[in-house]
């Protein structure tokens, strides 16, 4: 099939972008990396009046550290984080993880960070991870700028709390301390395909005990997932000694998280290949050993510093 007729837009600011997605009766779509787009197009399970082109506005390009966040502008590419210095600390770390498992080199070389908050797909990596660190979406319509933080902005599949009319221009991501360890792990049935389920976790240990934990669960529920209940439960909980390999003891307070997790947190949807109960078991597994990889993170980072300062 090809794509139904539209008016292409091609702005250089952004208010030439906003005063085109303004124009209510052609109901427009942006257009940054076009990987949902172009293909929901041309499968015309979406017909826009206009697509508005926002390449070509430089102001929305380029990411930098403001004070303790990133600000991600909405034409940085995915390709962008994949090298771990890219991003200072264990955010970029966490960031060059997470990548590498969105589709393939070529569609990182288009697709946005920002596209995937405006896709607002339940499988898609950086939401989850937005959810998790308590990211803001930067949006601008006719009437303004105005700050989303992600916990309030999804509202389901590729339902948000953007205003049809807006724009987004950049995602900001708060930096993670210099002790903190992260993990990130996903499971698909192929390479090609979207994650049946994947965890992010972003854990700080101080002297064996938990401090903080962040847990953003992706394809969990119809929409990203910060699990609540589990991260409570790891509050004031000791780390013990790391297991070796990828098991854990039952009782250890990575795999009660992991339970807790794919019981209170998680809200599963069943897909071809991924009934709930399959969800619910991946979830709960995937969360202990993204535990485990975050703490293993954290307890390198110390042992480095440590290390550099004798």
């Amino acid at each position: 099939m090809k794509p139904a007729s539209f008016d292409y837009v091609v702005p250089r600011t952004v208010a030439e972008a906003v005063e085109a997605l303004g124009d209510t009766g052609r109901e427009a779509q942006v257009l940054a990396g076009g990987q949902s787009l172009i293909l929901e197009m041309h499968l015309q399970r979406i017909r826009p009046g206009a697509v508005v082109d926002i390449n070509r506005v430089p102001e929305l390009d380029g990411m930098r550290v403001e004070g303790d966040e990133l600000r991600v502008g909405a034409l940085v590419r995915h390709a962008a984080f994949e090298p771990a210095t890219a991003v200072p600390g264990p955010l970029g770390a966490l960031l060059s993880r997470a990548v590498v498992n969105i589709a393939h080199p070529p569609i990182r070389s288009r697709g946005t960070m920002a596209g995937s908050f405006g896709w607002a797909h339940p499988a898609s990596e950086w939401c989850a991870i937005g959810v998790a660190l308590d990211a803001t979406v930067e949006v601008t319509g006719p009437a303004g700028a105005r700050d989303l933080p992600a916990r309030d902005y999804f509202l389901g599949p590729h339902r948000t709390a953007r205003r049809p009319q807006e724009l987004i221009t950049a995602v900001r991501l708060p930096l993670l301390g210099a002790d903190t360890g992260v993990g990130f792990i996903e499971h698909r049935r192929t390479h090609f395909t979207f994650a049946q389920v994947a965890v992010a976790a972003a854990l700080t240990v101080h002297d064996g005990v938990i401090v903080d934990a962040r847990i953003g669960l992706v394809n969990a529920a119809d929409r990203p997932v910060r699990a609540h209940a589990a991260e409570r439960s790891l509050l004031g909980a000791e780390t013990g000694r790391l297991p070796a390999g990828p098991r854990l003891p039952d009782g250890h307070p990575f795999a009660l998280a992991g339970r807790i997790a794919a019981r209170e947190d998680a809200a599963p949807v069943a897909q071809p290949y991924a009934d709930v109960e399959y969800k619910r078991q991946a979830v709960a597994v995937l969360v202990g050993r993204t535990l485990l990889e975050a703490a293993a993170d954290s307890h390198a980072r110390l042992t480095a510093r440590e290390g550099h300062h004798r």
